[in-house]
């Protein structure tokens, strides 16, 4: 078999799919991780969703697999390492969902600064606006420089931090977007946005070698995976009110339950991973990875 599809994605795109390979859509595999391990044995390519871990046992099952693809966002099921191993390639459009992601961001930037006052000059308890202020950056993603562009007409200072960008780099220029260390960010950023794709090797990074610096009354919005969050630090800055509140679309399992430092937090707002999800990106997403596995295929049946 060419292609295992077991993530929902829209006709059109498996309809052009099965006209070049032979596939199988079977999204209800989702729910059944057994079934779809036992199915990997002559694949060539898959489409799963995060319900489904491609980790190194599970590829052993699949000595012909070459490409993996993730139409929605996020691939913390996927074990990029083993992959790279493997001989296998991790398929993801960098770019589709950038838009969705930075009306997102913005959204709940402004969001956060209105419903958590900070006390005036005053002394009466007021929301903030946008305007004027430094946005940090934490990660280049696609969506932060869709989210520059979108943010020209707010009057903002951009700054950005990302491990992977030297600061010599000329895409902080072409962005308009000035780099600084992580340190010094989260101590000038009024909001901060946090992008940064995930590895193992970022765990906690944002924790209490940062956190403390934080400007008095920051924001976050993170949409990136919470695991780049030591929780029991984040708990401390937003219960001493360093940090005014949080925003999180990607929480990992159990991060909220009773007995963690994040429990019951009020000004600690999470949402399911919403920040990508439109029809928009979506099918732009589907069919980016989609063409991309098809050229895999392609070349492999031409080797």
């Amino acid at each position: 078999m060419d292609l295992l599809i077991a993530e929902p994605i829209e006709p059109e795109v498996i309809g052009w799919l099965e006209t070049r390979h032979s596939v199988r859509y079977a999204p209800h595999l989702a729910r059944d991780p057994r079934a779809f391990r036992q199915g990997l044995y002559d694949v060539r390519a898959l489409i799963i969703p995060p319900a489904l871990a491609l980790d190194a046992l599970t590829l052993q099952q699949a000595p012909m697999l070459r490409a993996v693809g993730r139409v929605c966002a996020g691939a913390e099921n996927i074990d990029r390492d083993a992959c790279a191993r493997a001989g296998v390639e991790v398929v993801r459009s960098l770019t589709a969902t950038a838009q969705a992601e930075a009306e997102f961001m913005i959204h709940a930037m402004l969001s956060l600064l209105r419903r958590f006052p900070v006390i005036g000059a005053d002394g009466s308890l007021a929301g903030r606006e946008l305007s004027g202020s430094t946005v940090g950056v934490v990660g280049m993603s696609g969506a932060a420089r869709s989210m520059a562009q979108l943010l020209a007409g707010f009057d903002v200072r951009m700054v950005g931090y990302d491990p992977a960008r030297h600061a010599s780099d000329d895409v902080w220029e072409r962005w308009l977007i000035a780099p600084l260390g992580l340190r010094e960010l989260l101590e000038e950023s009024d909001v901060v946005c946090v992008l940064l794709p995930y590895f193992n090797r970022y765990r906690g990074l944002l924790g209490e070698r940062f956190l403390p610096h934080c400007k008095p009354h920051q924001v976050i919005v993170s949409i990136a995976h919470s695991a780049l969050f030591d929780e029991v630090a984040l708990a401390d800055a937003l219960a001493n009110e360093r940090i005014s509140a949080v925003w999180l679309d990607s929480v990992e399992p159990g991060l909220l339950e009773a007995g963690r430092a994040l429990h019951g937090i009020e000004s600690l707002q999470v949402s399911p991973r919403v920040a990508s999800t439109t029809g928009d990106s979506h099918l732009r997403s589907a069919w980016a990875v989609a063409k991309r596995i098809d050229q895999i295929l392609a070349t492999a049946a031409d080797g």
